[in-house]
């Protein structure tokens, strides 16, 4: 199978899943999330914010914006960079949420939490095929740890991703 069929599958089954369903399942999925913040006990960390498919994390942002620093990404041209999380949230694009615009050089981060579409089995993601992800990881110089989260588990054991796809430290799915 190659990237782009299995993007196609792991999308469809992420958008299937129902609401009552995706509400329980992102509850489940924050709670790992609160377990890795407890035990490594990041400083900073970039969430992202949420498409209909993919894990809210909002009550997460909520919840530690005043004990750590929260990031999210700030969509520029093929990549994004981090800017502090602040409201009011405007949608960009992409149809994103994001904050506004910041000139702060942010070079580091701890932790990164990072929406996937799919994972192969070097445990690397496949994302919308964009590779903003990845463009952003490449630039850091302090790796983070990286979280991937997906409400829907889409793995495969075969080898789909490439030598410059992000691989994760963990890989959160409800199961």
């Amino acid at each position: 199978m190659d990237k782009k069929r299995f993007r196609k599958i792991c999308l469809e089954r992420l958008k299937n899943v129902s609401k009552n369903r995706r509400y329980i399942k992102d509850i489940i999925i924050r709670k790992k999330i609160e377990e890795i913040i407890k035990y490594y006990n990041p400083k900073s960390i970039l969430f992202y914010t949420s498409l209909s498919f993919e894990v809210n994390l909002n009550p997460l942002i909520k919840k530690y914006r005043k004990k750590i620093d929260i990031y999210l990404p700030f969509i520029e041209e093929k990549s994004f960079k981090m800017v502090k999380y602040r409201l009011p949230l405007k949608k960009n694009n992409f149809n994103v949420f994001e904050p506004n615009n910041s000139y702060l050089k942010i070079k580091d981060v701890d932790m990164i939490i990072v929406p996937v579409i799919g994972v192969d089995r070097d445990y690397k993601r496949v994302g919308f095929g964009k590779g903003m992800y990845d463009r952003f990881y490449e630039k850091l110089k302090k790796k983070p740890l990286v979280v991937f989260v997906q409400r829907e588990r889409c793995f495969t054991s075969e080898k789909i991703t490439d030598g410059y796809d992000i691989s994760a430290d963990f890989y959160i799915t409800p199961k």
